[in-house]
């Protein structure tokens, strides 16, 4: 039942305009404000914990905004699922940087997309598959029927999804191998054992050895990238940003705290459009009090 009605309302919003879409999931975002649930408290508690030098006006004013694009993101699923390859492009009103994607094909050994759960992180991958060969990790949801029309969806336009393990992972080092794109979200946590704890906004979270790995290996630049949603649903801007510094060489630790340093770069680009709710310091350092 849940995952037909996830199907039907996809469907339902995909006939809409993104204008239309954008207004009814800013009235959703506002109740999701109004309402008790338990995207709530996170919320706050990411923001008030990871931008501390922001006033509280400023914090409230983020997670408003939050709560808004959250909306946006669930109405806006119509068109990025289901819309064809021209209705599509026109979203893009703007790409700013693509020329750091350009040069690093230019070199040979292929480029990691990293894509922090910010903006209209379903676009990236859509944008980025319809130019170039792509392959991206990729985590099911519970929901088998939901599974199948998000992975159609997504590789609809050519990009490989495949999944977080070992057959995985293999796949991601013969894409490089073929001068190819890989996508990765760098912000999930992973399993205690794929990852190490390491500075984010100034708090320690599990973060995922597997990029710094795969960047080391191959020799592949990394740069990120994620798609603001801009005002009245006019579309999307797509932001290509370097990546600060070179992982070769670095003890992992130091390798995920550079990561999620330039994570934290794009966020504050703009923060009101990044997934806060998301309880990225669930697991704790061995000694530390809970968070949520």
């Amino acid at each position: 039942m849940q995952a037909a009605l996830v199907k039907l309302l996809v469907r339902f919003f995909a006939l809409l305009p993104l204008r239309l879409s954008h207004a009814i999931g800013t009235v959703l975002g506002y109740l999701g404000q109004i309402i008790p649930n338990s995207l709530q408290q996170p919320a706050r508690t990411n923001i008030d914990l990871c931008l501390p030098e922001l006033t509280a006006q400023q914090r409230s004013q983020i997670y408003r905004q939050c709560f808004i694009e959250l909306g946006r993101a669930a109405t806006e699923a119509g068109a990025l699922l289901l819309w064809d390859r021209e209705r599509l492009l026109s979203l893009v009103k703007q790409v700013s940087g693509k020329e750091l994607l350009e040069n690093a094909l230019a070199k040979g050994k292929g480029a990691i997309i990293v894509t922090p759960h910010l903006g209209a992180w379903e676009m990236v991958g859509l944008y980025n598959s319809l130019n170039y060969p792509m392959t991206s990790l990729y985590r099911p949801p519970r929901m088998e029927e939901v599974n199948l029309v998000l992975k159609q969806a997504r590789e609809r336009f050519g990009a490989t999804l495949v999944p977080t393990d070992a057959g995985g992972v293999r796949a991601l080092y013969k894409a490089l191998k073929k001068n190819e794109l890989l996508g990765i979200l760098p912000d999930q946590s992973p399993p205690e054992e794929f990852g190490v704890f390491a500075p984010f906004f100034g708090v320690n979270a599990i973060t995922m050895t597997l990029l710094p790995k795969l960047a080391t290996k191959t020799d592949a630049t990394i740069i990120y990238c994620f798609a603001e949603r801009l005002a009245k649903g006019a579309g999307y801007h797509i932001h290509y940003f370097p990546a600060s510094g070179t992982l070769k060489d670095l003890a992992l630790p130091e390798a995920a705290a550079l990561i999620n340093k330039d994570v934290e770069t794009c966020i504050r680009q703009s923060p009101g459009q990044y997934f806060w709710p998301y309880k990225r310091f669930k697991l704790r350092p061995e000694g530390k009090a809970p968070i949520y």
